[in-house]
């Protein structure tokens, strides 16, 4: 479980990044359409190159896109990808939405329910 601030950015990629052990960066994205996997509003870092064939337009840039301007509530899902080789994909659960902070540095990683995969497979088991 990860705990943020509503004036925080989606700087939330690092406090998933630290929760799930990764170690390598990679290009990430958050999207938040209908469900989880709709790419109809898309966050991320501004391309610097034009690909061909990617008409899609940015909803937001994940720098300077707060969590309170995205308008979530308590039971809305949105997703996120991570490593667009190996493609991470993570639905997040909005679980609760309060005004207190609390003390400490936020993000914050409250909760690990399991050991987190490795970022690249064993190449021993492949």
């Amino acid at each position: 479980m990860i705990q943020i601030l509503r004036d925080q950015t989606l700087d939330l990629h690092e406090a998933i990044f630290k929760a799930f052990d990764r170690f390598d960066e990679h290009l990430y994205e958050f999207s938040l359409g209908v469900g989880p996997d709709d790419r109809s509003a898309v966050y991320s870092l501004p391309a610097e190159v034009e690909f061909s064939g990617l008409e899609e337009e940015m909803a937001g840039d994940v720098r300077t896109t707060t969590i309170d301007s995205m308008g979530l509530e308590v039971g809305r899902a949105f997703g996120y990808r991570f490593d667009f080789g190996d493609d991470w994909l993570h639905q997040i659960d909005v679980t609760g939405i309060d005004g207190y902070s609390g003390k400490g540095k936020y993000p914050k990683i409250t909760k690990k329910v399991e050991q987190s995969p490795p970022q690249y497979p064993d190449e021993n088991n492949e």
